[in-house]
């Protein structure tokens, strides 16, 4: 009978293991989503917070940007075209460079994604 004692004790071990295993993979995955959760959010609010400044800068640098110009020139309607063309022509470029830009985005996400 010890063989069967022995066989018993060695599958209760095991068991117990597996369960060990299976609750510490179940913790790592709960602090893995949570920190996943915390950074992604983090970046968004940086974003936002860093994305609204500068939206705000470059209202008022166009605006002051277009008057300048039109004062140069002695028309402010064309200091407000030109720098509506350089808008346009800078979309453009973004426009072009979006794949680049795709890419390098999902490399450096997934660095922080995946480790």
């Amino acid at each position: 009978m010890s063989v069967f004692e022995s066989l018993n004790d060695t599958s209760n071990q095991a068991v117990d293991k597996g369960e060990a295993y299976l609750q510490k993979s179940q913790e790592y995955y709960k602090l893995k989503i949570f920190q996943q959760l915390t950074s992604s959010l983090s970046l968004v609010l940086k974003a936002l917070l860093i994305g609204g400044l500068l939206l705000i800068g470059l209202v008022f640098l166009a605006v002051s940007s277009a008057i300048a110009i039109g004062n140069a020139l002695d028309s402010i309607a064309l200091g407000f075209v030109i720098v509506g063309a350089l808008f346009l022509v800078l979309s453009g470029i973004i426009y072009l460079l979006r794949k680049h830009i795709n890419n390098t985005v999902i490399k450096t996400i997934s660095k922080s994604f995946f480790d």
